[in-house]
């Protein structure tokens, strides 16, 4: 078993210094103290970080692989992070790009619960449909009404927009008792997802709220939450999905391929979802690609996890997006079909319409 693990940093700086600059981040992210000032053998050899390779991308670029300590991790979600990007995360000039884990470090953690087959259920051979439920502001049976709208119009999830938590004026307990009311009304084969916000102890006590309206899945924002606290609520409910917004991930300098593709599935998260490219957002086709590649593809066992772009998106994307995702995703429509308004449900089956006759 080795006991190291390589990560990935993509580093801007003079040709002369990239040498100096990758060591002292090898040592920003282990020890981070001076190295001729430890005594011990063992930690020299064993736990001080090591430059492994250093590649010129251009333009001042660097692309710097160093091998961390396995061991340093404690095989924990927040320390593994820490490791990864701690203090790093500090310097402008530093972004983490991607990296590379052992099998004694994937086994430690539980990875997707019901996951994208789960997810599928018996639509294998189709993509999943889904919206957002909005705008906050709204008082509980305004937000159902809407649901109640989207649910008509055949999709198979609609979610909570993050921005929706345990407001007075939608409280938590009575917006998801009204919405999945009025979903199950509405068509019961659509699955409604609240979103959970809160400390660890709320956000338990809401999948309890959300269980006893017969709900299996919520969403949870892993970078406001905690990535911690997602691998506790992955382990302790094995069979609900959760689904991973991407709030506050653009905050540090981490390859959203890494973090919403891989480090989110890793955690447990069984759906993650991210901006499409041409969207609101800025994330390129490129990008969007690898994320979704990360989330769905063959790694050390895990099961996949479903992507899901959303951002901006409209029905005559569809073909489009399904061209360049295949039909191993979600697509997520909400302000397009929300602007609708009298025409909602209309505008709802002509998306899900669309989604079910492509390639036939």
């Amino acid at each position: 078993m080795t006991d190291r693990f390589a990560v990935t940093y993509h580093i801007r700086s003079d040709a002369s210094q990239i040498e100096a600059r990758a060591q002292s981040i090898a040592v920003e992210q282990s020890v981070e103290m001076p190295i001729d000032a430890i005594e011990h053998q063992d930690i020299l050899d064993h736990t001080v970080g090591k430059v492994a390779d250093i590649t010129d991308l251009g333009d001042g670029l660097f692309q710097v692989r160093i091998d961390l300590s396995l061991a340093s991790t404690g095989l924990e979600a927040g320390q593994l992070i820490n490791m990864l990007f701690g203090n790093s995360s500090i310097y402008d000039d530093v972004a983490l790009a991607d990296a590379d884990f052992p099998d004694a470090l994937m086994a430690a953690f539980p990875g997707p619960g019901p996951g994208m087959v789960g997810l599928q259920g018996n639509n294998l051979r189709r993509a999943l449909t889904g919206s957002a439920l909005k705008p906050q502001g709204l008082p509980p049976q305004g937000l159902a009404k809407i649901a109640a709208k989207l649910a008509a119009g055949e999709l198979d999830f609609i979610k909570d927009d993050h921005g929706l938590a345990d407001q007075a004026y939608a409280p938590f307990a009575a917006r998801v008792k009204a919405c999945a009311k009025a979903v199950r009304e509405a068509n019961p084969a659509t699955r409604y997802i609240p979103s959970v916000t809160g400390n660890l102890d709320v956000m338990r006590s809401q999948i309890k709220i959300a269980r006893d309206n017969g709900l299996d899945a919520v969403m949870i924002a892993p970078m406001i939450a905690g990535l911690p606290n997602l691998e506790a609520l992955r382990r302790e409910n094995p069979d609900l999905a959760l689904f991973a917004h991407p709030a506050l991930a653009g905050s540090a300098r981490i390859a959203p391929p890494l973090l919403l593709g891989k480090l989110f599935r890793l955690f447990g998260a069984d759906a993650t979802i991210f901006p499409n490219h041409g969207g609101r957002f800025g994330y390129s086709p490129h990008t969007c690609g690898q994320l979704a590649d990360a989330a769905r593809q063959d790694w050390s066992g895990l099961a996949p996890c479903l992507p899901v772009p959303a951002g901006g998106m409209t029905t005559e994307r569809v073909d489009e997006m399904l061209d360049f995702y295949g039909t191993q995703v979600m697509l997520l429509i909400g302000g397009a079909l929300l602007a609708a308004k009298d025409t909602m449900t209309q505008e709802t089956l002509a998306f899900t319409r669309k989604v079910h006759a492509y390639g036939r």
